[in-house]
């Protein structure tokens, strides 16, 4: 097997990989997606299980569970597909991103607004069907975060990653210039 051989075979790994990754991501972020619904709608439910076959996996367990995988296959999926791509969104962009810290850095720092934003949506919607939901704690695992506590925290979350987010553009785009 030559050495081209070999590369592209571990480019294509890779890319099955990113793939997998992707398809996880999105199974869990509707798995997320639909106990948080249920939990601004009917939260009184939320102790109740998932799936009927999975009696032990409470609702909001589950959603919990999900969010964190969504939370670790995007960064995995993000990572992969900036390094495959050279760090560039779009052909055309020209920015690109030196060494896998990079790769990562960006990769978390895009998870991070999104998952941030889709807490902050959430909690909001939250506070308006039951607003005395914001002084008790946002699981039911730990007593803190409270969910008012945890809506600041993504929210300055969503903050700081997309001003990261925008400084690494910005200073990446304009190395090329003298």
């Amino acid at each position: 097997m030559s050495v081209v051989d070999s590369e592209s075979q571990s480019d294509r790994k890779e890319c099955v990989v990113e793939a997998a990754a992707t398809g996880v991501a999105y199974g869990a972020g509707l798995t997320c997606a639909s106990a948080l619904l249920l939990a601004c709608f009917h939260p009184y439910d939320l102790a109740m299980p998932y799936w009927s076959r999975l009696s032990g996996l409470r609702t909001d367990t589950c959603g919990a569970a999900s969010f964190l995988v969504v939370a670790v296959t995007l960064v995995v999926s993000e990572y992969l597909r900036l390094r495959r791509n050279g760090g560039r969104r779009r052909r055309t962009s020209g920015i690109r991103y030196r060494g896998s810290w990079t790769y990562f850095a960006r990769a978390v720092a895009e998870v991070t607004a999104l998952l941030a934003t889709g807490l902050v949506v959430y909690l909001s919607v939250n506070a308006v069907t039951h607003p005395a939901t914001l002084t008790m704690s946002a699981t039911h695992f730990t007593r803190w975060p409270t969910e008012g506590t945890l809506r600041v925290i993504a929210l300055l979350l969503c903050v700081l990653s997309v001003g990261w987010l925008r400084f690494m553009t910005a200073r990446l785009s304009g190395e090329g210039r003298g």
